[in-house]
């Protein structure tokens, strides 16, 4: 997208999509413990270090686990479809671009903040 017709917003303006983000992460957190979960069972089961379980690994083993990865991947579409963009589920945090007093920012937000 040309940088004139990229959407900036205001700290308002994020504060206002708080809740659904909020409801997002909630699901991508669900979503992820069950993922982990199953990526340690797999672990004790093999001998293996669950951090060294690839996802194709994980789906080739468990295939049903698979509705759970769209769920992410479409999570990650909502947030972009909001604007933001999703920097990574460990830390909660989503950007969305922003300018203050004429300046291009990152507007940042952390999962369990009420505000930016």
């Amino acid at each position: 997208m040309p940088m004139s017709d990229k959407k900036f917003f205001s700290p308002a303006e994020v504060n206002t999509l708080i809740p659904r983000l909020e409801m997002i992460l909630e699901r991508m957190q669900r979503v992820h413990v069950r993922i982990r979960q199953e990526m340690e069972l797999l672990a004790v089961n093999s001998d293996q270090c669950a951090h060294d379980i690839t996802i194709a690994q994980l789906l080739g083993l468990k295939p049903e686990l698979r509705p759970f990865f769209v769920e992410l991947s479409q999570s990650v579409d909502d947030i972009e479809a909001l604007g933001g963009s999703f920097k990574g589920l460990n830390l909660g945090l989503v950007d969305f671009p922003g300018k203050i007093e004429g300046e291009i920012v990152e507007l940042c937000w952390q999962y369990g903040e009420k505000e930016i």
